[in-house]
């Protein structure tokens, strides 16, 4: 009668021993997972910290040349030049926004666009500057100030010629606009004539 107990009571303390070693087993996972759940926590928090670094970096060293080429050819407006970065949907967003007097502003309604043109510029030469490794210091521009009134035009001369001097970029640009001519001119007209 014992052995007939024996026969039914063995194969369930095996399947009892097994149990508890796979228990055993899944907590021993469980362990792993919450110490490799708190160090993802701890390495995303460093990103993170790394990040918004960065972003500042790049903050103000692209809204820096922005804001001063804008307003080198506006100085009577008042503009600067920001970058926002909003974390939308698990990802890092930047948004180019212009302030006046520390408001926000909409460029294109407020002045025709011409700042967008100076912008766009700056922006540019912002990716030349700042490129890692250095690029071949030449911009080529196709009317890039088309939109810039005439009483800033001259602003825009002395702006490319401070640029080409300070950062050693040659400016190869083609452009209707006179006023903004500078450096070594080819007049394509002359050409045209010639055939």
């Amino acid at each position: 009668m014992i052995s007939k107990y024996r026969e039914k009571i063995n194969p369930l303390l095996e399947k009892y021993l097994r149990l508890e070693d796979q228990l055993k087993e899944e907590f021993e996972n469980e362990k792993q997972i919450k110490r490799k759940y708190k160090d993802t926590i701890k390495a995303q928090k460093i990103i993170q910290q790394i990040s918004q670094k960065i972003q500042q970096q790049a903050h103000e060293k692209i809204a820096g040349v922005v804001s001063l080429c804008v307003q080198s050819i506006f100085p009577d407006k008042n503009y600067e030049f920001k970058i926002l970065f909003e974390r939308k949907r698990g990802k890092t967003e930047a948004k180019l926004v212009f302030f006046q007097d520390g408001k926000e502003r909409n460029p294109i309604e407020d002045t025709g666009g011409g700042i967008i043109d100076v912008a766009a510029f700056a922006l540019r030469l912002s990716g030349i500057i700042l490129s890692k490794p250095p690029l071949r210091n030449i911009m080529f521009l196709d009317e890039p100030f088309k939109n810039v009134s005439k009483e800033y035009q001259h602003n825009v001369k002395l702006l490319l010629e401070k640029v080409s001097r300070k950062f050693k970029i040659q400016i190869i640009m083609v452009t209707h606009i006179e006023n903004i001519s500078s450096g070594k001119i080819i007049d394509l007209s002359d050409f045209s004539r010639m055939k």
